[in-house]
C-alpha cells in the first residue's frame, strides 16, 4: 500500500519528510512518496486542487476557512495536550468551526536574523528606522508584497490590533495603519529596489552567502541557516524590535501543517502517519535531524541549547512562543491577493501612507461587504 504527498520546494519541507517516511516505510510497511510545488504556490493554490491528487497536503494555516467550507481535508482527531505539545498558536491554527484540519508540522514567524560575526547596529525600536540615514543600519528585508504585508499585520498585532479587522468599517486603525506603513517604506528606502521583489529566502541566502547586509530585521526564519555548515556563513535570529513604550512582540504565526485528503482511499494510514510525523519522538530526532523545523513545543524545549540548533530555537524562542494567528475567515485569502496587487506601487512609486491604507481598507470592505467598495 502506497500514499502520495504534496509539500513545497525547500530542504526544510522536503529533505525531513524524505526521511521521516523512509523510517515509517521501515517500522509500519506503509510506503509514501513526495512532490513539490514552490513556495508561492504553497501560499496561493487551492488547496481542494491538490487534494484531489494527494492522500496527504502540507498547507498554510490561513487556508483553514475555505478548507471547512470545501470539506477537501478530513477532520482529524484533537491533536494530543496542546498545552504542552503546542508551539505558541500552533496547533489552534489549524482548528476552525470546531474541527482541526491539520496538525502543526512545522512552526515560524517573523523574527530578526544577522551575522554575529559582522556586528553591526540593529533597531531596538521600529521608530528607529524613520528618518535614519540610510547607511546607520545596513539591514535588508524581504518586502515581496505578501512579505511586506504580514510585516504590517506583525506591527499591527505588536500595537495591541490582534483581533483584525477591528471593525465592519475599517481593516486596522488610521494611527497604526499609517505607523506600519511609514515603517515599511523606512525599510524600503534603506536596501536596494529590488527588495520589493525579495522573499525571505532570498535575503536568507544573500546574508549567508555575502557580506553585503548584517541583519533583516523581520522575515520568516528558517532553522537551516542557522545551522553550521549550511552556508558559508552562519546566521543567528534575535526578537523582533518593539514599539517604543513596549515590550509586546507579536509576530505573525507562520509553518505547516499536515492534512489527510478526504478522497484518501487509506484514511486510516494517512491519519497515523500524520500523529506519527508530529509527534515529539519524531520532530526531536528524524525530523529535526534531516533539515526539518519543527513545531512540537517539547522538541523546541529539549533541543533549545543543543549547539546545532540553540541559533534558531534559543534565539527565536521568545518570539515565536508569543507569536499570533492572522484571520482565517474564507475572505481572507482573497482579500490578500488583492492588497499584494497594491502593495508594490507603493514602494516602487513611493505612494503616500494615506493613500495605501484607504486603499486596503476599501479592499476590505470589497471582501466582506456585499456590493462593498473597491
Amino acid at each position: 500500500m502506497k500514499l502520495a504527498g504534496m509539500t513545497w520546494d525547500h530542504a526544510r519541507a522536503y529533505d525531513c519528510l524524505l526521511a521521516a517516511s523512509e523510517r515509517f516505510t521501515a517500522e509500519r510497511g506503509i510506503e509514501l512518496s513526495w512532490k513539490k510545488r514552490s513556495l508561492q504556490a504553497f501560499a496561493d493554490e487551492p488547496i481542494e486542487q491538490i487534494a484531489r491528487a494527494y492522500d496527504l497536503v502540507i498547507l498554510d494555516h490561513p487556508h483553514v476557512g475555505q478548507i471547512s467550507a470545501s470539506g477537501c481535508l478530513l477532520p482529524l482527531p484533537d491533536f494530543p495536550d496542546p498545552s504542552n505539545s503546542s508551539l505558541g498558536g500552533s496547533v489552534e491554527s489549524y482548528i476552525w468551526n470546531g474541527s482541526t484540519w491539520s496538525y502543526p508540522i512545522d512552526a515560524a514567524c517573523q523574527m530578526a536574523v544577522g551575522r554575529a560575526d559582522l556586528g553591526g547596529a540593529f533597531p531596538t525600536h521600529w521608530e528607529d528606522v524613520l528618518g535614519a540615514d540610510a547607511d546607520r543600519y545596513n539591514i535588508v528585508t524581504p518586502l515581496l508584497p505578501v512579505d511586506a504585508f504580514d510585516l504590517m499585520l506583525t506591527h499591527l498585532a505588536s500595537r495591541g490590533e490582534e483581533a483584525l479587522p477591528i471593525s465592519a468599517e475599517a481593516f486596522c486603525s488610521d494611527e497604526n495603519g499609517i505607523l506600519s506603513l511609514k515603517v515599511l517604506k523606512a525599510l524600503f528606502k534603506m536596501g536596494p529596489a529590488e527588495q520589493a521583489g525579495w522573499n525571505p529566502i532570498k535575503v536568507l541566502e544573500i546574508l549567508s552567502t555575502t557580506d553585503d547586509f548584517t541583519a533583516s530585521p523581520a522575515l520568516f526564519g528558517y532553522i537551516n541557516y542557522a545551522r553550521p555548515g549550511f552556508r558559508p556563513h552562519q546566521l543567528t535570529y534575535r526578537d523582533l524590535p518593539t514599539f517604543k513604550g513596549s515590550t509586546v512582540r507579536r509576530a505573525i504565526l507562520g509553518g505547516a501543517g499536515i492534512g489527510v485528503s478526504t478522497f484518501c482511499e487509506h484514511p486510516e494510514d494517512a491519519i497515523a502517519f500524520a500523529q506519527w510525523v508530529t509527534s515529539e519522538a519524531i520532530q526531536s530526532t528524524t525530523y529535526i535531524e534531516n533539515e526539518g523545523q519543527p513545531a512540537h513545543l517539547g522538541t523546541w524545549n529539549r533541543l533549545r541549547h543543543a549547539p546545532r540548533f540553540t541559533g534558531f530555537l534559543d534565539g527565536a524562542y521568545n518570539t515565536i512562543t508569543t507569536a499570533w494567528t492572522r484571520p482565517r475567515d474564507e475572505w481572507f485569502l482573497h482579500f490578500v491577493d488583492d492588497v499584494c496587487e497594491i502593495f508594490p506601487d507603493f514602494f516602487l512609486k513611493d505612494r503616500a501612507e494615506e493613500d495605501m491604507l484607504r486603499d486596503i481598507n476599501n479592499l476590505y470592505l470589497k471582501h466582506t461587504r456585499p456590493g462593498g467598495q473597491s
